[in-house]
Formats: C-alpha cells, sequence, structure tokens
C-alpha cells in the first residue's frame, strides 16, 4: 500500500492519536473521597487564596493548548478547523513523545482575529501555555500580540518562533563546517509570510549579519506601499544598503540562502552567483525551492530542507517540545527573544565538533538530547530574567 492509503487506515483505526490516562487511583470508597468529593474542596480553597497554587495541586503546570483557527494548515492552505484536527492531534503527540509535555487539541471555528483572542484568553487559566498553530498571516502575528498582552502564560506560534529557532540553529553549524563567523555575513531570506519575518528577526537579535527579505515581488523595501504593517517594521531592520530588484538580485554574493516560499525559486546560476560556500536553507514543501543535488552541483556546500528524506532535515519537532518543557518546568509568565536565542544556540550545541559535518548540521529528530538541551537553557534565562511564578523561582 502507498503511504495515503496506510495515513488513512491507520487513522481510521486510532480515532484519534491521543488518550486520556488516570494518575490518581480511584479503586474505592476512600480514593472516591480524596480524588473528588470531599477532599477535592481542600487544594480549591489553596487555589482560592493563591492562584499559582494551581500549578502546584492540579496539571496546569504541564498542560498546552494546541489551538488553530485552520486556515494555514502544513501546505493545505485555509481547510478549515475540522479537517485541521488530525494535524493538531499530531502536534500533541509530539508534545508528549519528545517532551512528556501534556497537550491538547483545540479548533476554533472563527477567522476573526478578536474572536480567537477572546476565545483562547477565556480558557487560558486551564493551561501552562498556548501553542499557536497554523494560522495564516498576516493574522497570525496580531492574535499572538494581543495574547500576549492579556494572557498571564506564555504565548508561542510555532510557525513563527519554532521555525526561526531551528533555522537559526543549522545556520550557527553551517557556518562552522564552511569557516565562516557570524556578524558579517549577507543573508537572504525568501518568504515574507509569519516563518520569514521571524527567522529574520532572530537571525539579527542573534547577530548573524545583515538580512535581504523577498516576498514574492521581490526585495522588501521601507516605504513600499505594498507592505503590511509587519513588513514595514521588519524593512526598517533589513535591507541596509536599500537594494531593489528581484530574488535573483538579492541573492548575488550573499553567504546564506533561506526560503520557507515556494517550489523551484531559486536556480543553479543563482547559487553560483553566491559568495564562496554558500549555505541553503530550502524549506518550501513538499518541493524545495532548490533540490539538494541541483544546489550542491552548482557549488552549495551545506543544504538542507523540510523533507525527511534529505540531510538537514529542518523540522520543528526538535523545538516546540524542549522549549515548552523549559517554559512549563518554572511556571514561565510569557515568552522573550533571548529565550529563543539560548534555544537556538542550545539546539546548535547539541551536534558535537566530531559529529558536526555538511550533512549533520543538525540533530536527528530522535536524538534524545535535544529536549532537554533546549528546555535547560529556556528555564535558566526565564529564571534569570524574572519571567517565571515565585513558586518556580
Amino acid at each position: 500500500m502507498d503511504n495515503r492509503t496506510v495515513a488513512l487506515q491507520k487513522h481510521s483505526e486510532w480515532r484519534g492519536k491521543l488518550d486520556i490516562a488516570l494518575r490518581a487511583p480511584i479503586e474505592n470508597d476512600e480514593d472516591l473521597a480524596i480524588a473528588y468529593t470531599p477532599g477535592v474542596a481542600e487544594p480549591c480553597l489553596e487555589i482560592r487564596k493563591d492562584e499559582d497554587l494551581a500549578y502546584e495541586y492540579t496539571g496546569k503546570g504541564n498542560l498546552v493548548a494546541v489551538i488553530t483557527d485552520g486556515t494555514a494548515v502544513l501546505g493545505l492552505g485555509d481547510i478549515g478547523p475540522s479537517a485541521a484536527m488530525p494535524v493538531m492531534e499530531g502536534k500533541c503527540a509530539l508534545f508528549k513523545r519528545f517532551g512528556n509535555v501534556n497537550a491538547i487539541p483545540l479548533c476554533v471555528d472563527t477567522k476573526d482575529v478578536d474572536e480567537i483572542v477572546e476565545t483562547v484568553y477565556r480558557i487560558s487559566k486551564s493551561f501552562g501555555g498556548i501553542n499557536l498553530e497554523d494560522i495564516g498571516a498576516p493574522r497570525c502575528f496580531e492574535i499572538e500580540r494581543k495574547l500576549v498582552e492579556k494572557c498571564d502564560i506564555p504565548i508561542f506560534h510555532d510557525d513563527q518562533h519554532g521555525t526561526a529557532i531551528i533555522t537559526c540553529a543549522a545556520i550557527l553549524n553551517a557556518l562552522k563546517v564552511v569557516g565562516k563567523k557570524r556578524g558579517d555575513l549577507k543573508i537572504v531570506v525568501n518568504g515574507a509570510g509569519a516563518a520569514g519575518i521571524a527567522i529574520t528577526e532572530l537571525i539579527l537579535d542573534l547577530h548573524l549579519g545583515s538580512v535581504i527579505l523577498c516576498d514574492s515581488k521581490g526585495i522588501v523595501m521601507e516605504g513600499n506601499p505594498r507592505n503590511n504593517a509587519v513588513k514595514e517594521e521588519i524593512a526598517h531592520r533589513t535591507n541596509p544598503i536599500h537594494q531593489s530588484g528581484t530574488l535573483k538580485d538579492a541573492i548575488h554574493n550573499a553567504d546564506v540562502f533561506v526560503g520557507v516560499s515556494q517550489a523551484n525559486m531559486v536556480t543553479p546560476e543563482m547559487v553560483r552567483s553566491m559568495d564562496r560556500d554558500p549555505i541553503i536553507f530550502a524549506m518550501a514543501n513538499p518541493v524545495p525551492e532548490i533540490m539538494p543535488d541541483v544546489a550542491k552541483e552548482a557549488g552549495a556546500v551545506v543544504v538542507g530542507t523540510g523533507r525527511s528524506d534529505f540531510p538537514n532535515q529542518v523540522n520543528n519537532v526538535l523545538v516546540f517540545p524542549g522549549f515548552f518543557k523549559g517554559l512549563l518546568r518554572v511556571g514561565a509568565t510569557k515568552v522573550t527573544q533571548e529565550m529563543k536565542i539560548r534555544a537556538a544556540e542550545a539546539l546548535a550545541s547539541v551536534i558535537t565538533d566530531e559529529e558536526l559535518n555538511a550533512d549533520y548540521v543538525l540533530p536527528d529528530a530522535f536524538d534524545e538530547r535535544v529536549a532537554d538541551a533546549i528546555a535547560d537553557a529556556v528555564s535558566a534565562e526565564a529564571v534569570a530574567s524574572g519571567v517565571c511564578r515565585p513558586i518556580h523561582r
């Protein structure tokens, strides 16, 4: 059977990838009296006096809501909340498998920004963190911003920040392979949606180099009337020489190309026009901006994609389980840019100098070192910056 047939068969067999298991024994009257009435009143009364004790007496401290409106699901686009459910269940399964974090999928049946924000805010007291998923740009930026302002738990849009963290970790290790240092680099990011904007911001905050950001029309420039508010804001931090033109113009003499756009956007000629020992992360799925063999034949040294059938897969499963594990461990109240920087550096450091090579700049998805390395970095930063609850300090 082909993969499509097997996937449908298995999903029908599973009827959901998650289950609920009891942690409290309920086998007799005494168990019942402790786990439920009358015993359950005692933690309720304590939490009423100090709301943070919900992290002590309930599962909130290890529970994440994975929330979507179904408008930007994988490479499938706007398929709606019901059709998004298998992906959200899968995401929750990955949280548990790789970070031992409990997660619940919640698919919201509205595209209205304020309705989504209000819905998430109203249920946020049940969770230790919110993972936004597969919400279309530019609405995703506004939704995240408003939730960060309203909620007292961390809000993390994985399509933005998970992708940014793993991409920057890959660049850090790729630079070691080609013998270049962060700082004086020219980096081109093609795709100015959720992932592209977040990648650009983290590249700049890691001081990897200057960035030229491109969208479907070409180089993003300050003052362009077609810029939305998010593009205009990032335009003030990118393209320092105010270059105009197309992706072909942008990529000339670049050290690094990052693609979160569409298939076949990069030609061998464009790779040959880059600086010595080009680094390419072409992450369009299922067909990348340039196929790895074509890129290498044109001179690229390190090439990564979003696919599992090529080396250097850029897969967010390496990031979000450990990132939330670290947040929840210390009862973090928000996500900071410094946490993302520390997570990227921690992920890159998992690969030893002996292991590192052009076809291995990111760990395997099943590398048991990854989640704890990221969790340790995130929780340490949360404590250092004081964005965790007093009971965890």
